[in-house]
């Protein structure tokens, strides 16, 4: 007895004109969306620096004439593992353009300013880390604002 194999006939699609490329169009205005993914990114890659830079801190890559990090206080040791493990967590996120990333970065920031202005003693109180965060902060409102204006 043979068994009857059932063929399929292949049909062949038209295939599609592709438009020529015109060297005469200006090219395309980059979007506010586009503006926010490329400053997310550029967020993204500092935010990994420093997350880095805290891991260093940890591992003793970075020591200098104040010690290691057994040396160091408690508070201090806290807050360089809470930036190396969020600092490097928001690195991804904000790369990905995810909205988790954006909110684990706001959190490293303001974060990283609260430690900064209430807490001189763990990371030296620099008014310009306070400052840089609120600039960063806004640039981010504003390019969220106009990129989500843009969206129908």
């Amino acid at each position: 007895m043979m068994i009857g194999l059932k063929t399929k006939k292949i049909r062949h699609t038209e295939s599609r004109v592709i438009d020529p490329v015109h060297a005469d169009q200006k090219p395309k205005r980059a979007s506010a969306v586009d503006r926010l993914v490329l400053f997310l990114r550029i967020m993204a890659a500092i935010a990994l620096v420093k997350g880095l830079y805290h891991w260093a801190r940890i591992c003793g890559f970075n020591v200098g004439i104040d010690g290691g990090f057994e040396s160091q206080s408690g508070a201090w040791q806290t807050a360089t593992v809470f930036f190396a493990v969020i600092d490097l967590v928001a690195a991804v996120g904000l790369w990905l353009a995810a909205a988790w990333g954006a909110v684990v970065w706001l959190t490293a920031v303001v974060s990283m300013a609260a430690v900064d202005l209430l807490f001189p003693a763990v990371f030296g109180g620099s008014i310009f880390v306070v400052g840089g965060a609120i600039a960063v902060i806004a640039v981010y409102l504003l390019l969220a604002f106009f990129a989500a204006r843009e969206q129908p």
